[in-house]
């Protein structure tokens, strides 16, 4: 019956939707890759989406769980996002979203679109 209920187990995604200042994109991705590189436990993967030929981007960072997410916030994660913070242009919307639907094409379909 356990095997049911991890199935029934959602993953968690933290959305985050901002625009940087002109030019900022490509620093704001490094401390991106730099603050993902801190987390640990709970942390199922990251994404960051860039707006062809513009600053704005969304960011989405994929967990087991909210408090995952949160225990994962440590003192260099903090320091990362403090450098990041001058390079919007606005603040970042974010929220937090429940993953209630996970598709992956099969093998077959993989190796026919390459």
């Amino acid at each position: 019956m356990s095997d049911f209920h991890d199935f029934l187990k959602h993953q968690y995604a933290y959305v985050a939707v901002g625009e940087f200042k002109p030019g900022k994109f490509d620093e704001a991705k490094q401390l991106f890759e730099q603050a993902v590189s801190t987390y640990s436990q709970g942390f199922k993967g990251a994404y960051l989406l860039q707006e062809p030929n513009t600053d704005k981007g969304i960011a989405i960072i994929l967990w087991d769980n909210r408090e995952d997410m949160e225990a994962n916030h440590s003192q260099a994660y903090q320091e990362i996002l403090a450098k990041m913070n001058h390079l919007f242009a606005t603040s970042p919307t974010t929220v937090f979203h429940e993953v209630v639907c996970d598709i992956k094409p099969t093998v077959a379909e993989a190796v026919a679109r390459s």
